[in-house]
């Protein structure tokens, strides 16, 4: 395989700050004590073991106390996080470093609590606007459970992951000067073993080791899960794991607004409101206030004169029935991808004291109704969002295993999750309640989001009911407001906690509710490892028997990270030759097959003598995955015989750790062919190949039909001949697929392999989407095989001819972005096959993230494509280059022509 190499001598300043959507949700009358970006510079975190601390906690929380041994922390963060950023323990991403049987880094089941337990300490200001006010200090996450002192006085015990605390520490604040926050962080109080548990369901992998951190309510999949490290996290994620901030109110404070929507059916043009919030009063004294709200920039206000005992908190709410003005005509309606706009609307609700502002909150929502039944022939569910039928093409979202995110990349992910065209995320009940920067990403790019309550199958449930309960209040609170909220789940395949249901009903009730994931018309999931792709289409790729029909929660396939990546995960001699330990390790303990079954059908394409050869082919079999797999739920969409398809989602499409096992993009960022080849799948308008029938079908996303299209199929041999064609008209039916238009007819002569070209036209005659896919003539022999047209018998790709593309490029900047347009030509006679273009720093390391709008591509003889790359200005390199690498592409240099 050769390289076309462009060489790019950035001149843009990489000093500049990466411009993407800003947190709606990081308040900017905030003080936010976090080590990445700190307030003025003048704070800083110190984390120290706390069973080799002999001074007390009232000393160690006082400003001036000498931390001289202590190190760096990290908050928001993790213990472990700190201890490798201070190089205590290696890299548990790397190698066997995380490996239990290595003891490199302890496991908190061996060493005990005390041995993760910490004090992290701060020093801060509190400025002079703060006086004779109420100062707060807003905890948002701590696992597990924890002491909060500042100034010398213990002020809050935190228990439980997902709660919020807020701290009135007036009485104990120092304005204009120096004040010391220290917490005392313990790790969780049941830290389990991997040991495999007695219980579980026959024949399944038991996750969760002894299922004993299920007892805590915390984040599950630190003990171990097969599609990560088996062996967890080593300090299970203590730490101060969310942002932690300063700010501060009057008499009145108000939390936690909420805005119901109540739309008019059938017609859903008028929409009735009903406001709430929560008010408290944390004085001594009897207390007064105005509360007002506002839909900003509708001109709709509204006001209530209340009075609060000390102390009190009560909710307010205004009803449509007392305040028409709630009520709303013709809303703009929040709609998911592909179907409308993801319209929003901001409430602001201030709190006056004597006619001073004494507090203010604001929220965004959407006006939106999103349901589910079971009205399908077979009883699967099936989601609505504003009366019309959704076709769920969805996913499961894994968190980072170590708690390392940050608002990019949460960004990153989420944009790589728009552009495959993915329309529902589910967050997976091992995993945690993500950021309201995700969710807010969520509401703006039009995803519906599945959320789940941290109890497993696999684990036991927690211990401490009502601090559980706690946990599941403070986050429906937290989430409600966004629209892409969609549906409550309390469990992953287990049963639900007494009382859960009828709480968050009561806190809610615009949403869903199913007890666990595998119930209710959502029937269990399978596979998630490699299976020859042959059996997507035969629909036997689960010993479970079907997988399409109804609503299936969990089926994926992997596919191998680029060779820069894998470099990032192990030493070369573990690369190649392929030491099976570390790649097993990476993989979950094998459980993928990355170096079993994915190695053999990668090797289909030949053996290679190379890791950079075998990841190359390897990029073949993941693109054949996962344009399998979803093409195959495009042909059953809704209604087909006397079964039903309602919804899939992917398993799973992010990477938690460095793995081998990689989907859409491997956990550096870094796209795989996955990523594009499931874009082209989820293209709203699509034609489409069956692998089994030989047959072509397109797909219609959209709430409208189409009349007078045309859809054409070309098929070319090894030499680029094209050896047969065929063009149909075709009516796509709204929301809708036109299946089995034609069969393609093989000529019985056609090479081994061969390539097949789809094009879909409109009614005017001009290209809406195009497909392209690779075949051989190998036989399917069964599901125990590894033989068939998508996955054996490609060795003569290898006879493809050597093709020099020509590449044409420009370079703009757009607000905080580098914009890199390539004009991409193969004016040879011979396709240019698998064509992948990267952009490096001169250290040969990929610039990441940087968003392609197409890789891993095809072009026929004559044919170009325009690629766009944005890459933030913030991550340029010195020095950069783009490389398209090709199957058959011969090497020659471009230059590149920067627009200033």
């Amino acid at each position: 395989m050769k390289n076309i190499i462009i060489g790019i001598f950035l001149l843009l300043s990489a000093s500049l700050t990466q411009a993407q959507t800003p947190n709606y949700y990081r308040n900017p009358d905030k003080i936010y004590l976090d080590s990445k970006s700190g307030h003025n510079g003048d704070f800083s975190w110190q984390m120290y073991k706390a069973d080799e601390i002999k001074d007390p906690a009232e000393k160690i929380s006082r400003p001036g106390y000498q931390s001289g041994e202590w190190m760096p922390a990290i908050v928001p963060g993790t213990v472990l996080n700190s201890l490798v950023h201070n190089k205590v323990y290696p890299e548990p991403y790397y190698g066997l470093n995380n490996k239990l049987d290595k003891d490199i880094i302890p496991d908190l089941a061996k060493v005990g609590r005390e041995f993760y337990t910490y004090w992290f300490r701060t020093e801060f200001n509190i400025p002079e606007s703060y006086k004779d006010k109420i100062v707060w200090l807003q905890v948002d996450g701590i696992n597990y459970r924890a002491e909060i002192w500042v100034n010398g006085q213990l002020l809050s015990c935190m228990s439980g992951m997902f709660r919020q605390d807020y701290i009135n520490i007036t009485d104990y604040a120092q304005v204009g000067k120096a004040n010391a926050l220290a917490i005392k962080v313990y790790p969780v109080d049941v830290p389990g073993t991997i040991k495999p548990k007695r219980w579980g369901a026959v024949g399944e992998f038991h996750n969760g080791g002894d299922g004993n951190i299920g007892l805590n309510t915390t984040m599950l999949m630190s003990v171990g899960w097969d599609f990560t490290f088996n062996d967890g996290i080593r300090d299970r994620n203590t730490g101060i794991w969310k942002n932690i901030s300063l700010y501060a109110t009057d008499k009145a404070v108000l939390r936690n607004p909420f805005i119901k929507s109540d739309l008019a059916k059938p017609g859903y043009d008028l929409s009735r409101q009903t406001v709430s919030v929560e008010v408290t009063n944390p004085t001594q004294q009897k207390v007064k206030c105005l509360i007002k709200g506002e839909i900003v920039g509708e001109n709709i206000s509204f006001s209530k004169e209340i009075e609060m005992f000390r102390g009190e908190r009560k909710e307010v709410t205004f009803t449509a029935d007392e305040f028409p003005q709630l009520i709303i005509k013709n809303p703009r309606l929040w709609w998911p991808l592909f179907k409308g706009k993801p319209e929003l609307y901001e409430l602001k609700m201030t709190a006056l004291v004597d006619g001073k502002i004494s507090d203010e909150v604001k929220t965004r929502f959407g006006i939106r109704e999103i349901t589910s039944d079971q009205n399908t022939p077979d009883q699967s569910r099936q989601f609505y969002v504003n009366g019309k039928k959704v076709f769920i093409r969805g996913t499961n979202w894994i968190p980072e295993g170590m708690l390392r995110t940050s608002d990019e990349r949460t960004y990153a992910e989420l944009r790589y999750t728009k552009q495959s065209s993915i329309n529902l995320i589910r967050m997976w009940g091992g995993g945690i309640a993500e950021s309201d920067y995700f969710f807010q990403l969520c509401d703006e790019m039009g995803f519906l989001v599945w959320q789940e309550f941290w109890m497993t199958g696999d684990t036991k449930h927690p211990h401490d009911a009502d601090l559980y309960l706690s946990n599941v209040e403070a986050t429906v609170k937290r989430l409600r407001n966004h629209p892409s909220l969609a549906y409550y789940v309390s469990s992953n395949e287990s049963t639900e906690m007494p009382g859960a249901k009828d709480l968050i009903m009561k806190l809610d009730g615009t949403r869903g509710y199913q007890m666990q994931s595998e119930c209710d018309g959502v029937h269990d999931g399978s596979p998630y490892k490699q299976v020859n792709p042959m059996q997507h289409y035969e629909n036997t790729a689960s010993e479970r028997g079907s997988r399409v029909d109804g609503f299936n929660p969990e089926y994926g396939a992997p596919t191998i990270p680029t060779v820069e990546t894998l470099r990032e995960v192990m030493d070369e001699k573990d690369l190649w030759p392929i030491n099976k330990e570390v790649w097993d390790y990476h993989d979950g303990g094998g459980f993928h097959l990355m170096t079993s079954m994915y190695t053999d059908l990668t090797n289909n394409y030949g053996t290679s003598s190379s890791i950079e050869e075998f990841v190359a082919k390897g990029q073949l079999v993941g693109a054949m995955n996962s344009k399998s797999i979803w093409e195959v739920w495009n042909y059953n969409k809704f209604d087909y015989g006397d079964r039903y398809a309602s919804g899939l989602l992917f398993w799973y499409h992010n990477c938690p750790v460095r793995q081998v096992c990689a989907r859409m993009w491997d956990y550096s960022l870094e796209p795989t062919a996955s990523l594009y080849h499931t874009q082209n799948a989820l293209a709203p308008l699509h034609p489409q190949f069956d692998y089994l029938k030989n047959t072509v079908s397109v797909y219609n996303d959209y709430y409208r039909s189409f009349k007078g299209y045309k859809v054409t199929a070309e098929v070319y041999d090894i030499k680029s001949k094209k050896v047969w064609a065929k063009s149909q008209a075709v009516d796509l039916p709204e929301d809708g697929v036109a299946n089995d238009v034609f069969v393609i007819d093989f000529p019985a002569n056609i090479s081994q392999v061969h390539f097949i070209k789809l094009y879909l036209y409109d009614d005017k005659g001009k290209l809406v989407s195009d497909n392209f896919y690779w075949r051989s003539n190998d036989k399917y022999e069964g599901s125990k095989t590894l033989t068939g047209p998508t996955s054996s018998g490609f060795e003569s790709l290898a006879d493809l001819k050597e093709v020099a593309l020509k590449v044409k490029s420009g370079v703009s900047k757009k607000e905080d972005w580098q914009v890199m347009e390539l004009s991409i030509q193969n004016p040879s006679s011979s396709i240019a096959f698998f064509v992948q273009l990267q952009y490096i720093d001169q250290n040969g390391k990929p610039v990441r993230p940087s968003f392609y709008s197409d890789n891993f591509f095809s072009l026929l003889p004559g044919e170009s494509k325009k690629v766009v790359v944005e890459t933030a200005l913030k991550n340029l390199p010195e020095k950069g280059q783009f490389i398209v690498k090709g199957w058959n592409v011969k090497s020659q240099d471009v230059k590149v022509v920067f627009a200033r």
